[in-house]
């Protein structure tokens, strides 16, 4: 079973998710073939997205709160 990820483009009143060239050629898909897809929506990942922040440590606040 092969893999992708796309994203869906809407044509008219639909949605379109293409297959990539590779993915055909490897499971010899052809023009008028039924396929089973599984849709699965993608997560977010949100990691890396604010690298200024610091972590957050409860003595550390504590002290710069009693000084600021």
């Amino acid at each position: 079973m092969a893999e992708t990820i796309q994203r869906a483009k809407r044509i008219g009143g639909s949605l379109m998710v293409r297959i990539p060239k590779d993915i055909v050629e490897f499971e010899a898909i052809h023009e008028g073939e039924s396929v089973q897809l599984t849709i699965k929506k993608m997560r977010k990942d949100w990691f890396g997205c604010t690298p200024q922040l610091q972590l957050w440590n409860k003595e550390v606040d504590r002290a710069r709160s009693k000084y600021e």
